[in-house]
């Protein structure tokens, strides 16, 4: 038996196309696999969707345009696009899938959640929590602490917030202008 060398071919190179993301299905980096045997050269990595950039009713990005999904908010009201506007950026949601109830009074709750989520949902670095009243199982438990970290509020007592009084016209304009900062 005689030994025969053969000499390596290297790699044959085909390119496999990246493929842009979209608002609403993730893309894909290019890529390289080699022909002669089949190794990945360098491989495709997913790039994840971009979601929607609303702006008003219309995405910047697609031809998608907001859809109302609340019965309840007519599109000839007034507050219809501060409404879709909330909706969008996760300050708030609906009191089902298909309803708002845009003349129910809000909450001291509420309230305070709407301004933890418009603010980015920041964690509480408090670990004491001074409001008898508020548990760790409410939907508004951080964003109570946060409101009270923040001097936005100090609750109604030294150690309750109240969280389902509705809030008075005082109330909501002052948590206003303490997130503000004033």
């Amino acid at each position: 038996r005689e030994t025969v060398t053969v000499e390596a071919q290297g790699h044959s190179e085909q390119i496999l196309p990246g493929k842009d993301a979209t608002c609403t299905a993730p893309g894909l980096t290019e890529g390289k696999l080699c022909t002669v045997c089949d190794e990945t050269l360098v491989a495709q990595e997913e790039i994840p969707a971009l979601g929607h950039d609303w702006h008003g009713r219309d995405c910047s990005r697609c031809d998608e345009q907001y859809a109302n999904p609340f019965v309840d908010v007519p599109e000839d009201e007034f507050y219809v696009d501060p409404v879709l506007w909330a909706l969008q950026q996760g300050i708030t949601a609906g009191t089902s899938a298909n309803t708002f109830n845009p003349y129910n009074n809000v909450t001291r709750a509420e309230a305070v959640t709407f301004l933890w989520r418009a603010s980015g949902t920041p964690e509480p670095t408090t670990e004491v929590n001074p409001f008898a009243d508020v548990t760790e199982g409410d939907y508004f438990y951080k964003a109570v602490l946060w409101a009270y970290e923040e001097g936005i509020t100090a609750g109604v007592s030294e150690n309750s917030f109240a969280p389902f009084e509705e809030c008075t016209r005082a109330q909501i304009v002052t948590f206003l202008w303490r997130t503000m900062g004033c």
